[in-house]
């Protein structure tokens, strides 16, 4: 079922953090997400108009397995946005001038195929992969 992205209801994810000032610093303040609710132990973000929920639960963070895309290792466990090509370049080159330690660099995955899409991965503080991506055409956006 396809659903119109003016009308696709917000998600919600929980992640785990090993800290929530870094958390905040993170999703705050770089990559520019509005705090939320909070709790000594947790808090909220708007991630794009999507909830997300950094809890404190420094056991579970990071991420161990990735898996072969187009000549890059993934990490397997990740989570991201797709954003207009104008933000996503605009945060390519903010987190590039901060001196980010991309996992994958900004590029343009699948060039010339379906599913054509720039992309980029990086880890917040605790270990967790994130993915920001967009596409030319977002109507390739589940191309095969």
């Amino acid at each position: 079922m396809s659903t119109p992205a003016a009308t696709l209801p917000p998600f919600h994810l929980a992640f785990p953090v090993h800290d929530i000032a870094a958390a905040r610093q993170f999703y705050g303040e770089l990559l520019g997400c509005p705090e939320g609710r909070s709790a000594p132990n947790w808090v909220d973000f708007n991630f794009y108009g999507h909830q997300i929920v950094a809890h404190l639960a420094p056991d579970e963070c990071g991420h161990t397995q990735s898996s072969a895309v187009d000549g890059h290792e993934v990490p397997v466990r990740h989570f991201g946005a797709v954003l207009p090509m104008d933000q996503w370049q605009a945060m390519a080159d903010k987190l590039t001038a901060v001196g980010t330690k991309f996992v994958i660099e900004p590029y343009i995955r699948f060039k010339g195929e379906a599913g054509e899409q720039a992309t980029m991965f990086f880890l917040d503080p605790s270990g967790n992969a994130l993915e920001l991506k967009s596409f030319a055409d977002l109507d390739s956006l589940f191309a095969k």
